[in-house]
C-alpha cells in the first residue's frame, strides 16, 4: 500500500503522528511545540550534497536535542579522496532554530570558525560555506545556487511500532541544478547547472534509540529529462508507504519496496566500496547496479551513543518502470548509496 497523505497538521492533540503516508508536496504542518517527547528526543537536520562529475560538496545543520552538529565535507571523485570535518556543540534544544518547513524560513549557524547559511531568494535556494581551518588549514568557502523549478518531491510520515511519541517526517528534493564556486585551498571549483545537481534532505521528528536505515539518491539527466530517485527503509512501520520514488521530468512516479545488497563481507568489517552493489524490487520496476568510486566512512563510538556511517559514492546503471508501464534505461548515473547505523 503507498497511502498518500491530505492536508493538515502533522501531529494531532497528542503530539502523535496524525496520519502515515507519504505525498508530492509538503502537505501536513510540522510544529515542534506540537511534539509530546523530551526535547532531548527530538532530532531536526537540514542536509544538502550538490555533485558534479569530479567533485562534491556535502553540508550538514543538525540540532538532535542533546547535540547539535555542522558538518563540511568535500568530495574529490578523481582523486577517490574525502575529507568531512564536524563541529558539535552541547544541548541545543531548539535553539538552532531550524524551520519548520522545508520551503521558508532561512538557517544560520556558527561555531568554531565553521559558518553554514542556507537561504531561500527568488533565484532559489543560496547556500554558503566559511571554513578556514578546513583540512589542516587548507580552508574551503563558497556559494552555490541551487534552482527549484516546479517540481515533485518525495515527502513521507513514518510511525515508530511500539512507540507513540516516536514518528519521522521527511522531505527528499532531487534534481536541483547548482550553480557557483567552491574554493578548497587554492583549488576554485565551479559547479555548472548542466552538469551539478543537489538533493535537499530535510528532517524532522523523535527516534528510537537504536536504528539502522539505508538510503540511496541520485539526480542528473537522463535521455534529455531531469532524472532522480530516491530509495530507502530500515526504520520504522512502512506498511503506509515507502521512500522508494523515481522523478522525470520533475514528476514523481512512486515506487513499493527496493532492497539493498551490499558487497559480501560488510557485515564483518568488509570494505564497502571495492566491489559493487545490486538493488532489486519487490514488483521489478527498480533494478539496478552500483559502482563505488569512494567511501565516506566515519565512527564515533561513546558506548551510550554511537554512529557508523559509511556513505558510498559511485555510478547507478540499470532500469526504471514508470507508472504507465515505460522504460527508463541508466547508465553511470552519479549518486550515494549508504548504512548508516545509529544509537542516539
Amino acid at each position: 500500500m503507498q497511502r498518500e497523505l491530505t492536508p493538515g497538521d502533522l501531529l494531532d492533540g497528542h503530539g502523535r503522528l496524525g496520519q502515515a503516508g507519504w505525498s508530492r508536496s509538503e502537505v501536513r504542518r510540522y510544529d515542534r511545540s506540537a511534539v509530546a517527547a523530551s526535547r532531548l528526543r527530538i532530532k531536526e537536520w537540514d542536509y544538502y550534497c550538490v555533485l558534479t562529475p569530479d567533485h562534491g560538496l556535502a553540508l550538514t545543520v543538525a540540532d538532535n536535542g542533546y547535540m547539535g552538529l555542522l558538518g563540511v565535507s568535500w568530495l574529490d571523485f578523481a582523486a577517490r579522496t574525502e575529507v568531512t570535518e564536524n563541529v558539535m556543540t552541547p544541548f541545543p534544544l531548539g535553539r538552532m532554530r531550524l524551520p519548520a518547513s522545508a520551503d521558508t524560513g532561512d538557517v544560520l549557524a556558527a561555531h568554531r570558525g565553521l559558518r553554514i547559511e542556507y537561504r531561500h531568494t527568488a533565484a532559489g535556494r543560496i547556500l554558503t560555506v566559511d571554513h578556514p581551518g578546513f583540512d589542516d588549514g587548507r580552508g574551503l568557502h563558497g556559494e552555490l545556487v541551487l534552482a527549484q523549478p516546479s517540481m515533485d518531491r518525495m515527502v513521507i510520515a513514518t510511525p515508530f511500532p511500539d512507540a507513540p511519541k516516536a514518528f519521522y517526517y521527511n522531505q527528499k528534493i532531487n534534481c536541483l541544478p547548482a550553480s557557483g564556486t567552491i574554493t578548497v585551498g587554492e583549488q576554485s571549483v565551479r559547479f555548472e547547472p548542466d552538469s551539478a545537481f543537489g538533493v535537499f534532505d530535510w528532517g524532522r521528528g523523535v527516534w528510537t534509540y537504536d536504528n539502522t536505515w539505508y538510503w540511496g539518491s541520485a539526480s542528473g539527466v537522463v535521455d534529455g529529462r531531469p532524472f532522480g530517485f530516491n530509495i530507502g527503509y530500515g526504520f520504522g512501520d512502512t506498511s503506509a508507504a515507502t521512500e522508494n520514488i523515481v522523478f522525470v521530468g520533475g514528476v514523481a512516479h512512486k515506487l513499493d519496496a527496493v532492497t539493498f545488497h551490499l558487497p559480501p563481507g560488510t557485515d564483518d568489517g568488509g570494505p564497502y566500496d571495492d566491489s559493487d552493489w545490486t538493488f532489486t524490487s519487490n514488483d521489478g520496476r527498480f533494478e539496478m547496479t552500483f559502482t563505488p568510486i569512494l567511501d565516506r566512512a566515519a565512527t564515533t563510538d561513546l558506548k551510550v551513543l554511537a554512529s557508523i556511517q559509511h556513505q558510498v559514492f559511485g555510478r547507478y546503471s540499470g532500469h526504471v518502470v514508470l507508472d504507465d508501464g515505460s522504460r527508463v534505461e541508466v547508465r553511470d548515473l552519479l549518486g550515494f548509496a549508504e548504512q548508516v547505523r545509529n544509537r542516539w
